[in-house]
């Protein structure tokens, strides 16, 4: 990449129901209290030869319950296997979907989803027409719908596993069903170049424990459904994470040095991916480079020092078929601790939202929009910093950049101009003012408790 820059101007099958619901415990055990009603949709949210993924809502419309099995029944051959948001299970055409430990309590009109791929015949997939909740039938009417056209791709192979979505996770990383990473899958640590590599590339849901130093080399692939966590003073060193078309990735807590190529990549399609309270210093090439249509991104609480080109948000100008309408990623409470520019370079995304990052002397340039990109850039601290931000960079044209409630130390405004897309998310911006502290205290690797 050049260095230089220019500044110029359920579309679906659905079937609902509403009958008689009583409370359950979990799997079998029924209790005799009763519940005035259900519903249930269900809807193909994308279908491909030989496969679909399905979704079911559940609103309870009576008493509250606790632990709740939903079942129906295939007409043509379907068969479910992959399922998240609940425990599903099949025997020949009878398929049971039982509630998790975090959705298994149903206030009155509280809802729980789920999720699921299945592989279907290519000649039909019809909705079910008939659901029972805790054997007890739901009698309502189906309204089916025209399912969606169908598509040669199939989706992701992983989708979320059960869990939790962390609370302090904020930004485009919530959106898109939200970000668990490895959720509650048990936890193994590693200590060593081959144990992270194995752990990474394993299929499944994993929490992964990072502890001492690690020497490796090139890019390590992460597989979707991961948590990757360091221990106190966990480091990487010489290579980086490759994040390639999975999902659902949390990486928090190490320290990056020296890596060879980029310290984190996030390439190919891959979504909801959070990247919280690391360190990055004296890499190859980016520390954190997001590309190829990836999508639904938090990069929060990092810092950054000794090293030149940053965060690259799209890689190529001639790439707008597959990123345009993706790299939606938020960037919020980073210490730009004299990174030189990158910090990021925005090709496309929009809209990219930049907020409450600390910025000290950056030699090269802050933030850079470029290739009809949508940037807002919100609520910094720029502190020597000859060029906070502008609108294109190098051989790229301009996007736009919306900048305001920024904070200036022996630095200029930055030029703006355009428009940028609303932020579809609720979140809480920092005065400006106070960011310095807030961020040099808060940001890298060491900095959280795990």
């Amino acid at each position: 990449m050049r260095t230089g820059r220019r500044r110029t101007t359920l579309i679906a099958t659905t079937a609902a129901a509403t009958a008689t619901l009583v409370t359950a415990g979990l799997l079998t055990s029924v209790s005799a209290q009763a519940a005035a009603g259900c519903q249930v949709v269900y809807s193909v949210a994308s279908q491909w030869p030989g496969g679909f993924t399905g979704n079911v809502t559940v609103t309870n419309l009576g008493d509250p319950v606790s632990g709740w099995t939903l079942r129906w029944s295939y007409g043509a051959g379907q068969q479910t296997s992959q399922a998240w948001g609940a425990t599903v299970a099949q025997s020949g055409s009878q398929v049971s979907a039982t509630n998790v430990d975090y959705n298994g309590n149903l206030a009155t009109n509280g809802t729980a989803s789920f999720g699921f791929n299945a592989s279907w015949n290519n000649s039909s997939n019809p909705a079910p027409t008939s659901f029972t909740l805790n054997n007890v039938a739901c009698t309502g009417s189906t309204t089916p719908t025209t399912p969606p056209p169908s598509s040669t791709t199939p989706p992701p192979s992983s989708t979320p596993p059960p869990g939790q979505q962390p609370s302090n996770l904020v930004g485009w990383a919530t959106q898109n069903g939200g970000t668990t990473g490895g959720g509650n899958a048990g936890t193994t640590t590693v200590s060593n170049a081959s144990g992270l590599t194995s752990a990474l590339n394993a299929t499944g849901a994993a929490v992964i424990r990072v502890t001492g130093t690690i020497t490796c080399s090139g890019m390590l692939r992460v597989r979707s459904n991961k948590t990757i966590i360091g221990n106190y003073g966990a480091t990487i060193v010489g290579c980086g994470l490759n994040i390639n078309g999975d999902r659902n990735v949390i990486i928090r807590n190490l320290t990056f040095r020296n890596w060879d190529d980029d310290a984190i990549n996030v390439q190919e399609s891959a979504t909801n991916i959070w990247i919280d309270h690391n360190t990055f210093s004296n890499g190859y090439d980016g520390a954190v480079d997001i590309k190829r249509g990836s999508d639904f991104v938090t990069v929060s609480w990092n810092r950054v020092f000794s090293h030149d080109k940053t965060m690259l948000l799209g890689h190529s100008d001639d790439n707008a078929g597959q990123d345009v309408g993706h790299l939606r990623v938020s960037y919020h409470h980073n210490y730009f601790d004299g990174s030189n520019q990158r910090n990021p370079r925005v090709r496309f995304g929009n809209p990219v939202h930049v907020y409450n990052n600390y910025y000290r002397a950056n030699g090269g340039y802050g933030v850079a929009s470029t290739e009809n990109a949508g940037v807002l850039v919100e609520g910094n601290y720029f502190e020597n910093v000859d060029d906070p931000y502008h609108r294109g960079e190098g051989d790229s044209g301009p996007g736009g950049l919306v900048a305001r409630n920024n904070h200036f130390v022996n630095s200029p405004t930055g030029q703006a101009g355009g428009s940028v897309a609303s932020i579809p998310y609720s979140y809480q911006l920092d005065t400006a003012s106070t960011v310095k502290s807030i961020v040099t205290a808060g940001a890298g690797a060491g900095k959280i408790t795990v």
